[in-house]
C-alpha cells in the first residue's frame, strides 16, 4: 500500500535521480541512492528506472519503497 503522496521542491530542473534521492531524503546519501537503482527499487512516474543520472522534471513522480514523491520546480 502507497503511502501519502508530498512534494519536494527543486530550484533548477532538470535534477539527476540520484541527487533528487539525496535531496528527497530517499536516499541516505550517494551510495545508498546508487544502491536503491541498482537493485530496481526505484520507480519514475511507474517504470523501473536503473539510471542514476535520469534526468527528472517538475511532475515526474518518484517511488521509493512505498514513499511517493512528485517534484515540484520553482516557477
Amino acid at each position: 500500500m502507497m503511502g501519502l503522496m508530498r512534494t519536494v521542491e527543486i530550484s533548477e530542473e532538470p535534477i539527476r535521480l540520484g541527487q533528487f534521492l539525496k535531496l528527497a531524503q530517499l536516499a541516505e546519501d550517494g551510495a545508498h541512492a546508487k544502491v536503491l537503482i541498482e537493485d530496481g527499487d526505484v520507480h519514475v512516474n511507474g517504470s523501473v528506472e536503473l539510471r542514476r543520472g535520469a534526468q527528472l522534471r517538475h511532475g515526474d513522480i518518484v517511488v521509493v519503497e512505498g514513499d511517493e514523491v512528485r517534484i515540484s520546480a520553482r516557477p
